[in-house]
């Protein structure tokens, strides 16, 4: 399983991550060696996946630097760059209201990338992507599903000594937790049955996950 991190980096060697399979660092100007994550956000989310995921193999795709933002090409770049290299799921923590990228991101993602995202922002709200809002309630290992929307965990795999409301968490986390679920749901469906999937696999755990 390949999976992509779309995000600040990941630095390999942290004890909740381990190694990566591959990193790379996408500018305006091209590709770039320095992939050093400075914010910890992808070293986080990397170790949510990972947790539920040990043997997948994660790509760090970094976009962010010294804050969280980043232009749309380079998001596009990345996007790209996991088309290119046959990534089959891609954590995309991140979210933009700007309905001028609508229709960029959908040519990029289509209907053959599987993009895992925040609800309520693009690309999350795209027809395929899945799209994901957090539910404090919802419990790491599980999710939940309504009116169109999955609903996943805002924690990150928790750190011994620190209060979980202390370390990073919200929608960027719920994504990351989403990802390794549906990861580890690609084992058993096709990518294009993935959704239908996760739905049913809801529904069918709705007694344990009521709001």
């Amino acid at each position: 399983m390949k999976i992509a991190i779309i995000d600040s980096g990941v630095n390999p060697g942290h004890p909740h991550v381990g190694d990566v399979a591959g990193a790379v660092t996408l500018t305006l100007n091209g590709e770039m060696n320095d992939t050093i994550d400075r914010l910890g956000h992808g070293t986080a989310v990397a170790g949510a996946i990972r947790e539920k995921m040990p043997n997948a193999e994660l790509y760090a795709l970094k976009v962010f630097d010294r804050r969280l933002s980043a232009e749309i090409r380079s998001i596009l770049t990345a996007l790209q760059w996991c088309r290119d290299h046959a990534i089959d799921l891609v954590n995309l923590s991140l979210g933009t209201t700007n309905v001028a990228h609508k229709e960029s991101l959908s040519h990029m993602i289509g209907s053959d990338l599987l993009v895992v995202s925040a609800a309520g922002a693009l690309p999350g709200d795209l027809p395929g992507v899945i799209g994901v809002a957090p539910d404090r309630d919802c419990p790491r290992d599980s999710f939940r599903y309504r009116d169109g929307v999955f609903f996943a965990s805002p924690y990150p795999r928790p750190i011994p000594g620190i209060a979980v409301d202390r370390n990073l968490h919200g929608v960027s986390f719920a994504v990351a937790n989403m990802t390794a679920l549906v990861a580890r749901l690609l084992a058993e469906v096709a990518p294009l049955d993935i959704r239908n999937a996760l739905i049913e696999r809801a529904q069918n755990t709705a007694s344990i996950n009521l709001y």
